[in-house]
């Protein structure tokens, strides 16, 4: 059983409400616009961080940081990128991979807006988290945490951590 938390779009923004859920969790997953390595490396100071950067971060955040992060999560195929659109409306850049071999949870950010949905037709689960930063045009600052144990994908929970 593997606990985590997922956040996008924190601008560089890192806060004490944000590493309070970090704590509570096996591994952190970040799905871009990290905004300064400052924020990974607090969160890397509690748990193992995966992460991809995004349109906003720079060349040291893209060294650390791929554009996709594809990867097993004890039994279930992961893949985390930025700009990755939503089921049936998948972004260009991704749409042939993604129909080709599609994962069995699918994570992108870049919108700030918190959505969760299942795409019947490729079969997997699309999360965005939202954003947890302070710039962006949303009102609430979100995360997303859930359970995966074997090839389940378990305990879903939507965080508010308040108005941006």
């Amino acid at each position: 059983m593997t606990k985590i938390l997922l956040l996008s779009d924190t601008h560089g923004h890192m806060d004490e409400a944000i590493l309070k859920y970090a704590a509570q969790a096996d591994e952190i997953w970040h799905a871009g616009d990290i905004g300064s390595l400052v924020v990974t490396d607090a969160l890397k100071a509690l748990k193992r961080v995966r992460g991809v950067h995004g349109n906003i971060d720079d060349h040291m955040i893209q060294r650390e940081f791929p554009e996709n992060n594809r990867f097993m999560c004890e039994e279930v195929d992961v893949w985390i990128t930025h700009i990755g659109g939503y089921p049936n409306r998948y972004d260009v850049r991704i749409r042939e991979e993604i129909r080709n071999n599609p994962p069995k949870l699918f994570i992108c950010g870049h919108s700030h807006i918190l959505k969760v949905m299942y795409d019947k037709k490729l079969e997997l689960l699309h999360m965005n988290p939202g954003a947890c930063g302070k710039h962006g045009f949303h009102q609430v600052r979100t995360m997303l945490r859930f359970v995966i144990n074997g090839d389940r994908i378990t305990d879903l929970e939507v965080i508010e951590l308040g108005k941006r």
